[in-house]
């Protein structure tokens, strides 16, 4: 059998392995256009200890902290905290807490080490969360 294939009706012909090469390369290029997220770039957070905190007020302390929000970012999505692990998913700005303890919890990311809490109803809440420190 021949090693070339016959392309559109012009008659041109291609090797096989041309073929292949293009057809490999129409695959790569739709791949990374499907492997692109809804909201934006799929990244992670600097690893490290992320406290998180209520802003004070004048006569009081300047930040109030909130040591069950505390969490600490490993390698890749993942996360810890006292109470266990799981896994986040940050797109863009966007942080989300898809497995373990903090399942549900969203932020948004507000410097590269900075993240302030989203609400159930997708607003901007007090809470923020910095890191502090390196993971242990």
């Amino acid at each position: 059998m021949s090693r070339t294939a016959l392309l559109g009706t012009g008659g041109m012909k291609m090797p096989m392995n041309g073929l292949i090469l293009t057809l490999f390369a129409a695959v790569l290029g739709l791949g990374s256009a499907a492997i692109a997220a809804p909201g934006g770039k799929l990244d992670t957070l600097p690893q490290g200890q992320y406290r998180c905190a209520l802003p004070g007020d004048a006569a009081g302390a300047a930040w109030i902290p909130l040591e069950d929000r505390n969490f600490t970012i490993g390698n890749g999505s993942t996360y810890r905290t006292h109470q266990g692990s799981g896994t986040y998913l940050l797109t863009g700005t966007r942080v989300t807490f898809t497995r373990g303890p903090l399942k549900g919890l969203k932020f948004e990311r507000t410097g590269s080490d900075s993240l302030r809490w989203i609400d159930d109803k997708g607003e901007p809440g007090r809470v923020r969360c910095v890191r502090s420190g390196f993971a242990r």
